[in-house]
């Protein structure tokens, strides 16, 4: 006996029938996660339908997560919760404790019926177009985090424009997309000028930055800013077996090496905020309690992923600059 029936007066399209039919054989069990369905040509030729019929209905248990298709095997029950209306690849570049604020929040604004997958191209590009590649027509929206990457255009292409949505940092190439992004050369900028004060207290003020992992408008920012103010700078790109200086003040983009330079400053003897001065990045609680407090600069990622999700149920495609502020702590 066959799962799937279609009646020619039931006055409802038939592929939404042949859903409805695959959704009620799971629900009953007829149907188990791993069971193979009855093929495209199979149902067009039992029930005398269009190939396209069947195949509208498929693409979309596929787009819900629902089924699945094996390349020469045919569709088989991927899912036995059939309540999974929609699904949102979302493409990380790294998880760090600000990205899970981000994920959460995202999470949490969105319908129940919204099953999200999470990938992490961990700043490889074979790995984020690898990825994008093998999951094209397989969701309904794609959250993309091209990070620094060069040339993700090609891979992003492949999507269809309305249903991309980039984040946190985007590309001149990608300008067409929809998306929630920081503006990270006026950011630092105008946050360092806000500090500028304090800034000039030291002798000297630095920036750790990596060409593989932070953007590059935040190397430009900080030269225009030192421009601006006539100080005394340089830019590394790692703390190691390096001695530090009083009248430094280091801009720390990332987490880890943000513990090395205070563990190295208790170790070397010296006083944070009167011998060397912190700014890090992307604030955290931790930031808030350790060493009396660490000034940030730091985007609020809570908003970015409500206001994230917020778009995507309502379908918006705009491109939002997520707001950007320094937070004033003992470390300056």
């Amino acid at each position: 006996m066959s799962v799937i029936n279609v009646t020619k007066k039931a006055g409802t399209p038939k592929y939404k029938q042949i859903i409805a039919s695959i959704e009620e054989a799971i629900v009953s069990g007829t149907l188990k996660k791993g069971d193979q369905i009855p093929s495209i040509n199979s149902v067009r030729d039992t029930h005398k339908l269009s190939r396209d019929t069947v195949l509208t209905a498929f693409n979309e248990l596929k787009t819900r997560g629902i089924i699945q298709s094996i390349v020469g095997k045919g569709y088989y029950v991927l899912n036995d919760t059939i309540d999974v209306t929609q699904k949102v690849f979302l493409l990380f570049d790294e998880l760090n404790s600000f990205k899970e604020d981000l994920y959460s929040a995202f999470i949490n604004n969105l319908g129940e019926h919204i099953r999200v997958d999470t990938y992490f191209h961990h700043f490889n590009d074979d790995m984020f177009a690898k990825l994008i590649y093998e999951n094209v027509g397989a969701y309904n929206y794609y959250v993309i985090m091209p990070a620094n990457l060069k040339n993700t255009n090609l891979a992003i292409e492949k999507l269809p424009k309305d249903k991309v949505y980039i984040l946190d940092q985007t590309h001149p190439e990608l300008s067409e997309y929809a998306g929630i992004y920081q503006n990270f050369e006026k950011d630092i900028y105008s946050n360092l000028n806000k500090a500028a004060s304090l800034i000039k207290n030291y002798d000297k003020l630095i920036l750790l930055f990596s060409e593989d992992h932070q953007p590059k408008g935040m190397l430009t920012g900080f030269n225009k800013f030192c421009k601006t103010h006539n100080i005394d700078c340089a830019v590394i790109d790692s703390l190691q077996n390096r001695s530090f200086k009083k009248g430094e003040v280091y801009v720390i983009p990332d987490d880890k090496n943000l513990l090395r330079i205070i563990k190295n400053i208790k170790l070397e003897g010296l006083t944070l905020s009167k011998d060397i001065g912190i700014i890090s990045y992307n604030d955290t609680l931790l930031k808030e309690i350790v060493e009396g407090g660490i000034t940030t600069i730091s985007t609020d990622f809570n908003i970015m992923g409500e206001r994230l999700a917020q778009m995507i149920l309502n379908k918006e495609q705009l491109q939002i600059e997520n707001a950007n502020n320094l937070i004033l702590r003992n470390s300056l």
